[in-house]
């Protein structure tokens, strides 16, 4: 039944595979479940409310991606949103984190209006095929320098970044705390161990290296605790490695903040100005992840378009909704869905088995909180080593092609950003070739020019 219901004989793929690489997407990006609620929980939200939030709200999301548009991505609340609208909506305009979940409510009805009408789906399909590439070559850039951060490989230094030293990562930390080579020091050595591990694991062609390297690199470090090598400092963010279940299994109420909804207080410019950089973080983000996904897994047709890009785009329109309903910030697709693919990931099947251990992670929360970031985070890095490989199907002997899909790249890591990168190829592109009277030649559709003064529109504005 699962075979014809999602098609895994037209797609060339398997049962197995397709849970293993579910699996595989669930694991590197579990850690949503512990950040998310530590994030809203800032805002003032109910930290245990928020975990079981963000748990159902990325099960409904990436259900929906199964559903809508068997599709192997999976969805959970987004890094960068989560904290725009703890750290700026909250915190720094000073609004209730009841009026930041109006604005994220507004934001997925727009996106549900927008994708049913095809307005997503034509900014997709407008942008050029080189940069799709780049932006596939920029996200495999960004996780990796997400997971070299995650992992502490890479540390904050009077150079912006440097490699981890013990005295090099204590100056980056708060008076009176100081890290050491038991809990700092020996995770960094884990993480780039598991790096290590699952290269060996890919070169030797094993089925499922990038998951067997992660919890590889787990166990290492749990023998590391039992052996006194690792000592963990709640302190400095390093944990007990070993599952807590101290409390039994229960599940936090969402009462606290379900439907917790208001405008109180709020000009309504001002309430629509957080609803569009929602909206424009999101659409660029997901967007993004969408083309460098999808690029990679080669799911594009011969025009660079994405079948099926209606149901994908849909299904994160009513993630978000419902996930505001839920109380939590806006769903969105990951990045991290690349590992997946990686594993041979290619139809809803694995995003289902995805969406499935997000359900399941409310009754064995112990356990996949017990994954820790170093473990993880050799993930990161390998799936970026396989999604930069699209940089050679780049044209670069056009520099007018060229530039902009070398801006694209380099502006995702450097400025910490998937949007950004793609702003800065989609204003460069539509510069370059209008200023050279290119733009008949390369047939540069409105939504392109459109697009371009969106986003320097953004920058004066926003």
């Amino acid at each position: 039944m699962l075979k014809k219901v999602f098609k895994l004989k037209e797609n060339h793929t398997d049962v197995k595979t397709e849970i293993l690489a579910g699996i595989t997407t669930f694991m590197t990006m579990a850690y949503i479940l512990a950040v998310n609620p530590n994030i809203l929980a800032a805002a003032g939200m109910d930290h245990g409310a928020v975990f079981t939030a963000t748990a159902v709200a990325s099960f409904i999301g990436t259900l929906c991606m199964a559903l809508f548009a068997n599709y192997p991505f999976a969805l959970a609340p987004g890094m960068g949103l989560n904290a725009y609208f703890a750290y700026t909506v909250v915190l720094g305009m000073g609004y209730s984190w009841e009026v930041a979940l109006a604005a994220v409510l507004a934001e997925g009805i727009i996106f549900i209006i927008l994708s049913c009408f095809n307005i997503r789906e034509a900014i997709f399909n407008a942008i050029p095929f080189n940069l799709k590439k780049a932006v596939s070559v920029g996200i495999g850039l960004f996780i990796t320098f997400l997971g070299l951060q995650n992992a502490k490989i890479v540390i904050g230094s009077s150079t912006l970044v440097s490699l981890f030293s013990i005295s090099g990562y204590n100056s980056t930390l708060a008076d009176g705390l100081t890290a050491s080579m038991s809990d700092a020091g020996i995770t960094v050595l884990l993480a780039i161990f598991g790096v290590l591990i699952t290269g060996i694991l890919i070169v030797k062609n094993v089925k499922g290296n990038i998951l067997w390297g992660i919890l590889i690199t787990w166990i290492l470090g749990i023998i590391c605790q039992f052996a006194g090598v690792y000592v963990p400092n709640p302190d400095l963010g390093f944990y007990n490695l070993l599952p807590d279940f101290s409390n039994g299994i229960s599940i936090p109420s969402l009462a606290p903040i379900m439907f917790k909804f208001s405008l109180k207080g709020v000009p309504v410019l001002e309430f629509i100005v957080i609803v569009f950089a929602f909206l424009f973080v999101d659409l660029f983000d997901t967007l993004g992840t969408l083309i460098g996904v999808s690029a990679k897994a080669d799911m594009l047709d011969a025009d660079g378009k994405l079948p099926r890009i209606k149901g994908a785009l849909l299904a994160d329109a009513v993630g978000t909704t419902c996930g505001a309903c839920l109380g939590t910030s806006t769903v969105t697709t990951f990045v991290e869905s690349a590992s997946g693919v990686t594993e041979g990931g290619r139809t809803g099947l694995t995003s289902l088995t995805t969406a499935v251990l997000f359900l399941l992670s409310l009754l064995l929360s112990p356990i996949f909180l017990a994954i820790p970031s170093f473990a993880t985070a050799p993930a990161l890095i390998t799936v970026g080593f396989y999604m930069i490989g699209s940089v050679s199907e780049i044209d670069f002997k056009d520099p007018a092609d060229g530039i902009p899909a070398f801006l694209c790249i380099i502006a995702m890591p450097f400025f910490y950003s998937i949007s950004e990168g793609i702003s800065m190829g989609v204003i460069s592109y539509v510069v370059l070739n209008v200023a050279t009277g290119k733009a008949k030649e390369k047939k540069i559709s409105i939504v392109m020019y459109v697009l371009a003064v969106l986003f320097l529109l953004k920058y004066f504005l926003i």
